[in-house]
């Protein structure tokens, strides 16, 4: 497939107006809307703004590959802008981006469309081609740059395989000279969503390797699937391995092997570093675990402790929230449908049997998952059984009927995955004719024995008292008491929106409600977390001369956002201008979960934001205490945000 058809001349921006990045995303979405590439641009901005959110796409050297693959594209295109000015895109060199590439790939992109997008992006190492592309003054500038580069690839690639094919045919033919033979790595590239960096990696080792005399092959984990697939025989001849990758892959091949795990950007920006490593065997000896391990950059020395143990939580909760969110609102539905029909009626028993089934998973899940976020599949058994003991009554070994809950469920989680990672360290030198044992018969067993014990004598018993403790507290609490919980969870809703505090205020709120069927903490974050983006759309609405035009177009899908409790629409402003939007979305929220324990507002549904206002109790309070938080918020944003200094 042409690059040229995917790089349409009515598409390119050639004098992008943006200065910021918020700002250039916007533009770039905007431009692809009214072209009719997208349908829907609040879903398209949604995953762009998501991808920045896990690494910049701003790669360096004046360029940025902001990507998105989901169901508002409508046909695979790569949008080329150019800013004569630069915008500061938090590039990872820290300089201003001029080149922007903006993909959109539809969910279902054909093999054609792929291998395209891929052959663009590894284009892009070449600084001939950048420096060209800078000068450009047309679109038809840009194509013909493109179509040159791709055919004078094209060329270089033929050579190549006919090369290695006429190699191929002498390796069965002894050498009298081996000396001249070179080095040869192998390497694994992956990113998230397998359009960009993923090849961008492959090209910038494949070139930085050649010019090394190093023979390298890279295997790619993209969209398009699994290419140049690593052989047994390659990982053996190879001197070393390495992976550059932000997803996981298949790593239990590589046993034995000298081997470097970084980031995806580290294969675009430091390819030399990487191969220099791998030839002196820098890169530790990798074990496997004998049960399809895989790893990803997040293993490596680029995150930090507190990163990882956050990463291992979310990958528990994440799990969990299906459980949750279903469970919860059938059992929800079944306390309406009782007050109609009766408790004895077969509609109230179903409904809320399969919703207590669904919660009686939600610990054990979590704990669960958390364990294999650390000690990969091993860890799955002993982490759900860990979960299922914290869920059970701990009256044999302390006097209480209390059991240790969702913090019992917690500790199982991490415990459970960090001893399998103390197992898999012990049993390391094992003899390889054992390593069919590991997965079989030492990890299960001696994984369920040490993490059974320390539940049963310890966890349990411990948490059980403190979960007990905390049950009676929160039932007696007071009222001030309630009303200044309520407040503090519901600004926490506010300041990160999706983050750390939003997640740390409704889990807890999740374990109280578990725990013991109140949902009146439920409300408390459910009205914080619709604060935000109902403030935003408030504000768009009654003081448009403070926003831009796209503003004002994603403050009113705002307000469909923010009664169905989804805080991150209000993610691009609070990108924009954290300062106006987080703090006066705190102060709203915190006074709205605080107005729920005043008025002692409850919802049995974990989910939902208005549209189970139905289920509350006090239910027009609950409106109340929305309306009131969204529209203090959105008035402290509106009267105290600065006006455009030009209208848009």
């Amino acid at each position: 497939m042409d690059i040229r058809d995917l790089l349409l001349k009515d598409v390119m921006i050639m004098d992008l107006k943006a200065t910021t990045k918020a700002a250039a995303i916007d533009e770039l979405v905007h431009q692809y809307y009214v072209k009719g590439i997208i349908n829907d641009e609040e879903l398209y901005k949604k995953d762009i703004i998501k991808r920045e959110a896990e690494s910049t796409t701003g790669i360096g050297d004046g360029i940025a590959m902001p990507h998105a693959k989901n169901k508002a594209v409508t046909r695979a295109t790569v949008l080329f802008a150019k800013s004569d000015a630069g915008v500061d895109f938090d590039a990872l060199d820290g300089q201003p981006v001029h080149l922007f590439f903006m993909i959109a790939a539809p969910e279902g992109a054909n093999n054609t469309h792929l291998q395209a997008l891929a052959a663009l992006s590894s284009l892009l190492i070449n600084p001939d081609l950048v420096a060209a592309l800078k000068k450009a003054q047309t679109p038809d500038d840009v194509q013909q740059l493109f179509a040159d580069a791709q055919a004078a690839k094209e060329a270089k690639d033929a050579a190549d395989e006919a090369a290695e094919a006429a190699k191929a045919q002498t390796v069965a033919a002894p050498t009298t000279n081996d000396n001249s033979e070179r080095p040869f790595i192998v390497a694994v590239s992956a990113c998230p969503t397998g359009i960009a960096h993923t090849y961008m990696a492959e090209a910038a080792l494949k070139k930085q390797a050649e010019a090394m005399n190093v023979d390298i092959k890279v295997e790619t984990n993209g969209s398009e699937g699994v290419k140049h697939r690593l052989t047994a025989d390659d990982i053996n001849r190879a001197v070393g391995v390495i992976i550059t990758a932000d997803k996981k892959v298949e790593m239990d091949r590589f046993d034995g092997k000298h081997l470097l795990n970084r980031p995806v950007i580290d294969g675009i920006k430091k390819p030399e570093e990487l191969i220099n490593e791998t030839l002196a065997e820098k890169g530790s000896i990798f074990h496997a675990t004998g049960a399809d391990g895989a790893a990803s950059a997040d293993d490596g020395e680029s995150k930090s402790a507190w990163s990882k143990i956050y990463a291992n939580l979310m990958n528990g909760i994440s799990n969990m929230l299906p459980f949750v969110v279903g469970g919860g609102i059938l059992m929800a539905i079944s306390f309406m449908v009782e007050q109609t029909v009766g408790a004895h009626s077969t509609t109230f028993i179903f409904l809320n049997g399969i919703g207590n089934w669904a919660f009686s998973f939600l610990i054990p899940v979590l704990a669960a998952y958390i364990a294999v976020s650390i000690g990969d599949r091993p860890a799955l058994m002993p982490g759900f059984v860990g979960g299922f003991m914290a869920n059970t009554a701990a009256a044999s070994i302390v006097k209480t009927t209390s059991v240790a809950g969702f913090l019992g469920g917690l500790a199982a989680g991490f415990i459970a995955g960090y001893v399998i990672v103390l197992l898999k360290h012990l049993f390391r030198n094992l003899p390889k004719s054992l390593d069919g044992l590991k997965p079989m018969i030492f990890y299960p067993i001696l994984g369920l024995l040490i993490v059974g014990f320390l539940m049963y004598f310890i966890v349990d018993p411990i948490f059980a008292v403190i979960n007990h403790a905390l049950t009676t507290f929160l039932k007696s609490m007071g009222t001030g008491n309630a009303i200044l919980l309520g407040t503090v969870l519901g600004g926490m809703m506010s300041i990160d929106m999706g983050g750390p505090f939003n997640k740390a205020a409704y889990t807890f709120a999740i374990g109280v409600y578990t725990a013991t069927g109140d949902g009146k903490l439920m409300a408390a974050v459910m009205v914080g977390g619709m604060v935000p983006p109902l403030a935003t759309a408030l504000a768009t609405t009654f003081w448009k001369n403070k926003f831009t035009a796209d503003e004002r177009k994603a403050g009113i899908s705002n307000y469909v956002l923010g009664i169905s409790f989804i805080t991150e629409g209000a993610i691009p402003f609070a990108a924009s201008d954290p300062l106006h939007v987080i703090v006066s979305s705190v102060i709203g929220a915190a006074l709205g979960g605080g107005l729920t324990q005043l008025w002692h507002v409850s919802v049995p549904a974990p989910h939902g934001g208005l549209w189970v206002t139905p289920l509350a109790t006090n239910w027009i309070f609950y409106l109340l205490a929305v309306v009131i938080g969204a529209v203090v918020a959105g008035v402290i944003l509106g009267i105290w945000r600065p006006a455009l200094k030009e209208e848009n």
